[in-house]
């Protein structure tokens, strides 16, 4: 069976709750949408209130104050907010992964070895029982490898042991100087491999459908894995043939709404997982725009998501949401636009007005474009 470009779209924005709002709180809609990339702290706040009707940063706060949400490096080794009840998967099938890239390269570098990491390790995580600063952790590191060698094992060990971050307060939950604190107890009860066919099946669900090199892409995992993973759920798995005959996967009965779906204007945040969870970018990013919203160091623009698309870019200016397309829109896309900058503006008075401001400086390399500021008089 193929399956369009439009068709791919609708089933990947449907499954991240962003054809329409759903009436569910913080906590149950990270499961559903199994993670959600948070290196800057507002956005899990703005990734959560593009797709929940009623969105209460309240409920968001609460659910990383009591750990039912759980911040720590994990996809694509960066941070990202998700269930507590996911943690311990996400950690297992990751693991290999975690080893390889944590314990060489600085670790390595100090002079320190994976044994190393095996004997610290129920030390550094019976300290962190309560939050710790990276100055009070790399202080507990020099006193057992020495000070020449504590910034190199805390690089490592940071990432490959369990720890989560502490919420340190702000106005997102999570301030710029992170602290720490020993994750849930207990590792999954599956191996890396199964962990990682688990992993696959939720990806599934919630990014589907996509490729192997979509997966591995997602968990920065070895594609011989991927494949091993996917070999052995062949029973459990439909195979489609995306729009240049690529092999993608799905679940069995998973939805796949019409390619003529309606799909409604976005204000999406920095990092969105929407726009990273694929090798293949193009069911989000069109090509041309990829280098502009995707930037050479990594920083990925708050985006204009219009018609499943990303048209453009916004940032807070002028006292309204500016907002720049990289096309020309029609008017009633900009009535819908700025709707969502009146709502996004509501949120952001109560929080931080001049969210992502540092990145302003994008802004400069950009090519010229329809600038308005939302919403209009």
């Amino acid at each position: 069976m193929k399956i369009s470009a439009r068709e791919l779209n609708r089933a990947t924005l449907g499954r991240q709750l962003l054809l329409r709002r759903e009436p569910l709180g913080a906590a149950e809609a990270v499961r559903r949408i199994l993670a959600v990339q948070a290196q800057q702290p507002a956005s899990p706040y703005l990734a959560l209130w593009n797709r929940l009707a009623g969105f209460a940063p309240a409920d968001l706060d609460a659910a990383f104050a009591d750990r039912t949400l759980l911040k720590a490096t994990l996809l694509r080794i960066t941070l990202h907010a998700v269930h507590r009840e996911d943690y311990p998967l996400l950690r297992e099938a990751m693991r290999p992964t975690l080893h390889a890239s944590r314990l060489g390269y600085r670790f390595a570098a100090a002079g320190l070895t994976p044994a190393d990491a095996a004997e610290l390790e129920p030390g550094l995580l019976e300290f962190a029982a309560e939050p710790r600063s990276n100055g009070e952790m790399t202080a507990w590191l020099g006193e057992r490898v020495g000070a020449e060698r504590k910034e190199g094992a805390w690089w490592g060990l940071r990432s490959f042991t369990p720890l989560v971050h502490a919420v340190t307060g702000g106005p997102w939950s999570f301030g710029t100087s992170p602290a720490y604190v020993t994750g849930p107890e207990g590792r999954a009860e599956a191996g890396p491999d199964e962990a990682l066919g688990a992993l696959a099946l939720r990806y599934l669900s919630s990014f589907g459908p996509a490729s192997l090199a979509d997966l591995a892409q997602f968990a920065t995992v070895q594609r011989t894995r991927v494949r091993a993973a996917l070999r052995a759920l062949a029973d459990s798995l439909e195979e489609l043939h995306g729009p240049d005959g690529t092999v993608l996967y799905d679940i069995p009965g998973a939805p796949r709404p019409p390619a003529d779906t309606p799909a409604p204007p976005r204000l999406m945040a920095m990092w969105d997982s929407v726009l990273l969870a694929h090798a293949d970018r193009a069911r989000v990013i069109p090509p041309a725009y990829r280098p502009l919203v995707i930037r050479v160091n990594g920083d990925v623009l708050p985006t204009l998501l219009v018609d499943g698309q990303v048209a453009g870019v916004w940032r807070p200016a002028g006292g309204g949401i500016e907002a720049t397309a990289f096309h020309e829109l029609p008017p009633e896309v900009w009535e819908g636009l700025a709707q969502e900058a009146d709502s996004l503006l509501t949120l952001l008075a109560e929080r931080e007005p001049r969210v992502y401001s540092r990145y302003g400086h994008w802004w400069k390399k950009l090519p010229a474009g329809q600038v308005r500021v939302l919403p209009a008089d």
